[in-house]
């Protein structure tokens, strides 16, 4: 039960895909230089020269910044840099640092799992990652934890059998058929409720089924073949698994069907729809709920909202057109799909030959204690987080970071008179909504209590499944509940930031406050484009197409004035329109409605951080120039763009223009900088040129 994640509505920094198994997500491989791009926020020193050196050595100074800023402040660490060959994607930032911590994170894991000691925690992260790396153990269990699984799933004649075991499902981290969320009420967001979503898809996206795109096409044939291979792996003979895969795609073809598109998931107001359990038995008659309900353990449960009534609408006649066979096939697919990464090898890697290779273009499966780490990680976050915070997270840049965020709210609300769309009225009230933003920087005040987490030294399936109910007990135990203003969402390790627009809060995790985007060694100029940037970002989520849909409390409720809806809407629709004419590759563009409200957040926060950066002037002083041949306000553009510097497969920009609302890294960077007149200025670039055109958006 994973909050936000169906409901498009949790906005964070940058989003990875996680297609592999459960505990088995992307991430980087290992770091090109130890620069000071890799350099951590804690106890190492940097000076001016190591500064200089690294920023220009990622530059490629033949470009023209005006032509193409993207080229010009990453060119040469593109040129240089190759992409490993288990990652799909690896940038200069968020790469490097999730690297350097993961390394860090296995040494405290190793130890943990050959000195488990008597603390409970340190047993538990030793125990989960030690059972991940025995891989002999994995092996000689094959495929005997399936087993119950499977007899539960041969149990399903009807409706009320299919919720049963798929409630027993989603506490084990498979969420079939649809997604179910503990999320803030938007009506009144001091209360969790649950809310469901359409889901139950083995491909990233409707899209994938129903698109007439010759590479989506050809995708799912591949998602066929693998779906036949998977069966063929548990013991079908090749017409059976054949039938079988061809009975899988046809039942998700009917959800990708019924399932609301992406772009119109980003439509907040169309996604509640409170209408308690009561009313979602009489919008699907046919699905008894309370055998659901009991499955998961919460029997009583009453508050519910459905995000896509007509994707449930479909399912309550599906079920009953396909009968109980095609049904425990579904089912079957979808738990060893998403428990694959627990089994044996030829299970791992038949997963990462479609998901990884085919999907992303990735060309080599990531070493197992790469895997492990995370996985350990996903579930036992907090306690991980706990140690990294006291060996990577200096004192002072708590402190600093305070000030920048100071000097950005200052920013935003002095930059406030100068937009003519806003009235005075709207205007007053956006300055009470910023001033209700609550910050939370580096690590959680409490930490989350693992107790009754019941892990094991011997067996990898049942410490994984285990910690997956964890989670979901976990998830599920706040419904009809106040909500925790102290909970965090990402871990103190994570490298990212969020927004969260029913709790009007951001938070910056420690993971984020390290080079290229933080150090307190940094010339102000840097750290105010970098970290400022995010810092920016993040503010601007809370105005941005969805954000500015609810109001200081987080409560969803229409503030503005009518008008200055209407200009907000036209000022929108020009970074609709700008970021819509980019491409990935020729005929794939940028998805500018997808991606709007990331973008508004990209141009209006640098817009922020920038003058945040004068502000600070203002109070030290102008500083002389950190790196030769740079004046202070273009090393602060270049901060921002240094950040984004990435290589990454043809295939993975397909999905990520297809899936993600993020754009992809050369046009958050081109992007918002095309759009700032501070930009234009810093770098003499003449109006009509790519990175100044003459129709500038202007939204925050």
């Amino acid at each position: 039960m994973p909050p936000l994640r169906s409901l498009s509505l949790f906005v964070c920094l940058v989003c990875f895909a996680l297609l592999a198994g459960p505990g088995f997500a992307e991430a980087p491989a290992a770091p090109e230089s130890a620069s000071a791009a890799g350099a951590t926020s804690g106890n190492n020193r940097l000076t001016p020269q190591q500064i200089a050196k690294d920023v220009l050595g990622a530059m490629d100074r033949s470009a023209d910044p005006c032509q193409d800023f993207y080229r010009y402040a990453c060119g040469n660490w593109l040129d240089t840099t190759e992409l490993p060959a288990d990652e799909s994607r690896w940038t200069r930032s968020f790469s490097v640092i999730r690297e350097e911590n993961r390394t860090i994170i296995r040494e405290i894991l190793e130890d943990a799992a050959k000195n488990p000691g008597n603390d409970p925690d340190r047993r538990r992260v030793g125990y989960f990652y030690g059972t991940c790396m025995d891989e002999k153990g994995v092996e000689k269990a094959g495929t005997k934890p399936l087993q119950p699984i499977f007899r539960e799933i041969d149990s399903v004649k009807d409706a009320a059998s299919l919720l049963d075991v798929a409630g027993r499902l989603h506490r084990r981290g498979a969420n079939v058929l649809f997604d179910i969320d503990a999320i803030p009420d938007f009506k009144n967001p001091e209360l969790n409720i649950a809310f469901v979503s359409q889901g139950g898809l083995g491909m990233p996206d409707r899209d994938y089924y129903l698109s007439d795109d010759e590479k989506k096409r050809a995708l799912l044939k591949d998602y066929e073949k693998h779906v036949t291979a998977v069966f063929g792996l548990l013991g079908e003979d090749g017409a059976a698994a054949k039938r079988r895969a061809a009975d899988v795609l046809a039942f998700e073809t009917e959800l990708a069907k019924a399932s609301r598109p992406r772009v119109e998931m980003r439509q907040v107001e169309r996604l509640y729809n409170k209408i308690d359990i009561a009313g979602l038995k009489k919008l699907t008659p046919d699905l008894p709920w309370d055998a659901f309900l009991g499955a998961i353990g919460y029997p009583d449960l009453v508050d519910i909202s459905v995000a896509t009534p007509e994707f449930f609408e479909r399912l309550n006649g599906l079920v009953g057109e396909v009968g109980p066979e095609t049904l425990r096939t579904y089912l079957r697919w979808h738990a060893t799909r998403e428990m694959s990464s627990l089994l044996p090898a030829t299970f791992v890697g038949a997963e990462f030959d479609f998901y990884g290779k085919k999907l992303l273009g990735q060309q080599e499966l990531e070493p197992r204690w790469k895997r492990c780490v995370d996985a350990t990680q996903g579930a036992l976050g907090e306690v991980v987080g706990k140690v990294y915070v006291k060996l990577r997270f200096a004192g002072s840049s708590k402190q600093v970071a305070q000030e920048m965020i100071r000097d950005i709210e200052a920013a935003f609300e002095q930059a406030l008179p100068k937009l003519t769309w806003m009235d005075e009225q709207t205007r007053a009230r956006a300055l009470e909504k910023k001033a209700a933003v609550r910050n939370k920087i580096g690590y959680p005040d409490e930490w989350l209590d693992y107790s009754t987490m019941k892990l094991r030294p011997k067996g990898f399936f049942h410490n994984a499944v285990a910690a997956a109910e964890f989670e979901f007990d976990r998830q599920a135990q706040k419904l009809g509940n106040p909500v925790d203003p102290k909970e965090w969402l990402m871990t103190p390790q994570m490298v990212n930031a969020y927004y969260h627009p029913l709790l009007n809060e951001i938070a910056f995790p420690a993971g984020i406050l390290q080079p290229p985007f933080f150090h307190r060694d940094f010339p102000a100029a840097m750290n105010y484009g970098a970290i400022g940037g995010v810092i920016g970002h993040e503010l601007t989520h809370g105005f941005d197409d969805q954000g500015r849909k609810f109001d200081p409390s987080g409560q969803m409720n229409e503030w503005w004035e009518p008008e200055a809806s209407e200009r907000f809407q036209k000022a929108a629709a020009c970074v609709d329109d700008a970021y819509s004419q980019y491409e990935v590759e020729p005929g794939v563009k940028v998805n500018g409605q997808l991606t709007l409200g990331e973008n508004i957040a990209d141009i209006g926060g640098l817009k922020e951080a920038y003058q945040a950066y004068k502000l600070w002037e203002k109070r030290h002083g102008v500083p002389e120039p950190a790196v030769d041949g740079l004046t202070n306000d273009q090393l602060f553009f270049l901060a921002w763009a240094q950040g984004w510097c990435t290589v990454t497969t043809a295939e993975r920009e397909r999905l990520q223009v297809t899936t993600d609302s993020h754009s992809p890294a050369k046009f958050r960077v081109n992007g918002p900088m095309s759009h700032n007149p501070a930009f234009a200025k810093a770098f003499n670039c003449k109006v009509g040129s790519p990175m100044r055109p003459k129709n500038q958006c202007q939204v925050w």
